[in-house]
């Protein structure tokens, strides 16, 4: 049996849009795109599934592509100050970054290695191997 979410994925279009923000609009395959290099970035901190990652992001746009990236992985996003349950991690921007703390380790959007890493990374559908054989729940 076919579940809605399956009905929907296999007969969207890619070129849909998926996001519309008064910053722009992103369709599907640049959400899933944008995403899928973000949630490598986040692989690579160490963050995957079971994490929990505050999240203080903005433009509105930026902010959906982060918290699609997370759960990609399997993890959690919370608002950031969320003390319960405690994040690992965090995804920010530097005008952010000042008044959160250094009490968990913070990915800075904006930062220039970040940047790189996030515009060089492979936008490919994300492997059960990056993931650990672990797949969120669809």
């Amino acid at each position: 049996m076919q579940t809605t979410a399956t009905r929907t994925r296999t007969f969207r279009s890619d070129a849909a849009i998926a996001v519309w923000t008064p910053e722009g609009a992103l369709t599907h395959r640049e959400l899933d795109s944008w995403s899928n290099r973000l949630a490598r970035v986040l692989l690579g901190m160490g963050a995957g599934p079971g994490a929990v990652v505050a999240v203080a992001v903005e433009p509105l746009i930026e902010d959906l592509v982060t918290r699609t990236a997370i759960a990609k992985i399997g993890a959690t996003a919370v608002p950031a100050g969320t003390q319960v349950p405690a994040p690992a991690f965090g995804v920010t921007t530097e005008d952010a970054r000042g008044a959160l703390g250094d009490t968990i380790p913070w990915l800075v959007l904006d930062d220039r290695s970040t940047l790189l890493r996030y515009l060089t990374g492979s936008d490919a559908p994300l492997t059960d191997a990056e993931l650990n054989g672990l797949r969120p729940a669809s």
